[in-house]
């Protein structure tokens, strides 16, 4: 008991001699550490097409059941990523998040990160469910803004995808479905992330590891 006193009231002593450590916020921001996990961003490439391609991983991902999305086919005519699809609708509630960063890990193209702003405040509960307009980033400079057409996106020669799955964003490759029949399948995702790199692995084993 006597330890456990004299334990906690130094604990109190030392601290009373210490340099106060308050930051006079808002007039002063403290510094974030570098990994810190603030608000959400939908990153685009240079060219202005966006990384999602609506997979709904980080939706799966989340466990405050924060964040929906919905995908959407992309056409010749009209193309917002490069892959098959794209997230035509997608929104984060902030009243559910608990910034745990899963939903970032899941992602496959690197299309969702967090920055450092935290300063996140509204008065009603629907300013703080964000919409793809608000988390999308700005468009990079002189870049077009989509929809793009295919014939641009090809003509424009961009290496969008990298590793053995490195193509052309509009042409498909063959697989096979569970009849044996080849068909025509979308966009395999991979990108390089800085400092590591998510592939999937070849379509063979690919299809293999599926029961195809």
């Amino acid at each position: 008991m006597f330890n456990a006193l004299r334990k906690g009231f130094g604990l109190t002593f030392r601290t009373m001699f210490r340099p106060a450590a308050t930051t006079q916020y808002p007039d002063v921001k403290r510094e974030v550490q570098p990994r810190f996990h603030g608000r959400h961003v939908l990153n685009r490439y240079s060219d202005g097409l966006e990384k999602c391609v609506g997979c709904e991983l980080c939706a799966w991902a989340c466990p405050a059941d924060a964040i929906y999305v919905r995908g959407a086919d992309n056409t010749p005519d009209e193309r917002f990523s490069p892959g098959e699809r794209f997230g035509i609708d997608y929104q984060i509630n902030y009243l559910r998040c608990i910034f745990c960063g899963l939903c970032i890990e899941a992602c496959p193209t690197r299309a969702l990160t967090m920055t450092h702003e935290y300063e996140l405040s509204g008065d009603s509960r629907e300013e703080l469910i964000f919409t793809k307009e608000q988390l999308l980033a700005p468009l990079p400079a002189g870049a077009k803004p989509p929809p793009h057409t295919d014939t641009e996106v090809v003509a424009r020669g961009f290496a969008y995808y990298e590793g053995d799955a490195a193509q052309e964003p509009t042409r498909g490759w063959r697989t096979t479905d569970q009849g044996g029949q080849a068909q025509s399948s979308g966009d395999p995702v991979t990108v390089d992330i800085g400092g590591g790199r998510t592939e999937p692995p070849s379509h063979p084993e690919h299809a293999q590891r599926n029961g195809r």
